[in-house]
């Protein structure tokens, strides 16, 4: 069985790349997303396991000393993590798998796993992103403005990131993230292993 492609997937917030994860994985077969640990409490409708996996703050202070994580961050007081172990599970067992990670976990994870493949996700403007981190108009002017500033920081490290993908229109996004998928996997070092026993019928 071939192995499995590890897929970094980052955006500054607005690009709409959660919607899009959610979209290809539910419609391109043995792709999988990587489910995190955190230390913060589920939310209302949240399930272990399903959204994240929730652990106290003692446990995931033993993982990090343990090296578990591929990536590791806190944010606004609670950590997250991305286990090493459950990811070359899935990617042992011919998945494909995504990370949904930032450019400094990005950093993080390429430099254990340089086979790994980076896609950034761009907006199609910045009058797009801003009226995405508006949302429903019930945040301050004063919150926007620091989205929006956060979105251009994370903006600039689009060139660490081996494809670019810009959501304007999103079925487009979306067929476009499909073909990065589906055209990876048809490289020949992917495809050797995958068709062994068909190459050898072929060639013998």
């Amino acid at each position: 069985m071939s192995l499995g492609t590890l897929y970094i997937v980052a955006a500054p917030s607005g690009a709409g790349k959660t919607s899009l994860v959610r979209s290809l994985v539910e419609t391109t077969p043995d792709l999988t997303v990587s489910v995190s640990h955190t230390t913060r409490p589920p939310r209302p409708g949240e399930q272990d396991g399903v959204h994240y996996h929730f652990v106290a703050p003692a446990t995931f202070e033993a993982m990090i000393a343990a090296g578990a994580f591929l990536e590791h961050a806190r944010v606004f007081g609670n950590a997250y993590g991305t286990s090493r172990a459950a990811v070359l599970e899935q990617q042992a067992a011919g998945r494909d798998v995504i990370l949904e990670i930032d450019w400094q976990g990005a950093q993080q994870v390429r430099a254990l796993l340089p086979g790994s493949l980076g896609i950034f996700i761009l907006p199609p403007s910045r009058a797009v992103l801003r009226e995405r981190l508006a949302g429903r108009g019930q945040d301050s002017a004063a919150v926007i403005e620091t989205r929006m500033s956060a979105a251009l920081d994370e903006l600039t490290h689009y060139a660490e990131f081996d494809y670019l993908v810009v959501n304007d229109v999103f079925e487009t996004a979306l067929e476009a993230l499909r073909a990065i998928i589906l055209g990876n996997r048809q490289r020949r070092a992917n495809q050797e292993v995958r068709h062994a026993d068909l190459l050898q019928a072929l060639l013998s």
